[in-house]
């Protein structure tokens, strides 16, 4: 089988492996569309993603596909099913899994990270890993419900409630479906902050109340032009030093800033901590999609969310180190790659 595979930083070749042999409790996939995520682009840059890559390796963890054989063990799904994966293979036994929070799991295997992934022609398994599809749903939409179980777990964190006023900071394809989970969770006005025209006309497509070029005028100022003065939750979802520190500026008294983008592991921001204590602010964080992947898939099968509009492009294997090097392709919106060519 062809594979993307990253041999170190800046360095993606497109290798031949062999098809993977499954265990009994596997299942392989002949994956037809592969998301590039921002946790992507660290590890080809040489940086940390969720968990440390040790190349060569095959990277990929947003992925679709069909199931084309089944271990011996195997009895959730058969061949031919249409299904997505959740990548975050965790061991169930250490302190941190038996204590509800897999997504810290001593032992972390993610499937695209540390075990091959996405990003080939086919990839095995666990049964217990993999979601089935509505027949109504596109591999491409399929590919998607990863990104959108993360958003959830962020969106379980930032403590949303009816009739609140949220502010997003980035209109990217994280940030988009943010905006979409926050107006579900009752959100009165949610304002989208994006320096890119384009995302600012789909973040008004996909049900923004407001939207804010940054270069143009600042959150705050928009913000007391419009007469907001309760913002109850921010979610900053650019991974810049600058609109982290501005989140915690503009949030309310008892708000909640959600950093949920990922940045260099070494990076830092100011924070005035006599504001955190004068307005008893929580600052928290969202890592990974633990227990939330079954609900993304239901979002995606019943059509509840949007997962498509903000897809910049289509591409194959032999793009993905393109895609990766090319910051003007990737500011179009999401890339997937499709594996095994174009889709039927």
């Amino acid at each position: 089988m062809k594979s993307a595979v990253f041999h170190g930083k800046r360095d993606v070749r497109i290798d031949e492996r062999d098809v993977p042999k499954l265990n009994p409790d596997e299942v392989l996939i002949k994956v037809m569309a592969c998301g590039i995520c921002g946790s992507d682009l660290h590890i080809y840059e040489g940086d940390q993603g969720s968990t440390t890559t040790v190349p060569p390796q095959i990277m990929g963890h947003e992925f679709s596909g069909i199931v084309t054989e089944v271990g011996a063990d195997v009895k959730n799904c058969k061949v031919g099913d249409r299904v997505c994966v959740d990548p975050a293979d965790n061991c169930g036994e250490c302190f941190y899994c038996v204590s509800g929070m897999m997504s810290h799991c001593d032992n972390m295997r993610a499937i695209g990270t540390n075990v091959d992934g996405g990003f080939s022609e086919y990839c095995k398994v666990k049964s217990r890993l993999i979601h089935h599809l509505d027949e109504t749903v596109t591999y491409v939409e399929g590919a998607m419900a990863e990104p959108l179980a993360c958003c959830l777990n962020g969106i379980d964190r930032s403590n949303i409630k009816t009739g609140d006023a949220v502010v997003i900071y980035g209109g990217g394809m994280i940030g988009l479906l943010m905006l979409q989970l926050a107006k579900l969770k009752g959100a009165s006005k949610v304002i989208v902050i994006e320096p890119v025209d384009e995302r600012r006309v789909m973040a008004l497509k996909l049900g923004a109340d407001l939207v804010v070029n940054p270069f143009e005028a600042s959150a705050s100022e928009v913000l007391d032009a419009h007469k907001i003065s309760h913002v109850r939750t921010v979610i900053e979802c650019s991974g810049l030093k600058k609109t982290a520190e501005e989140a915690i500026e503009i949030v309310d008294k008892q708000g909640t800033v959600l950093l949920f983008a990922v940045t260099a592991v070494d990076a830092t921001i100011d924070m005035k901590t006599y504001m955190v204590f004068q307005k008893e602010i929580s600052v928290v964080g969202s890592f990974c999609s633990p227990y939330t992947m079954a609900r993304a898939v239901e979002l995606i099968n019943t059509h509840r969310i949007d997962v498509t509009s903000m897809i910049g492009g289509i591409g194959y294997l032999e793009d993905l180190a393109e895609v990766l090097s090319n910051a003007e392709k990737r500011a179009k919106g999401k890339y997937v790659i499709l594996p095994n060519g174009d889709l039927q």
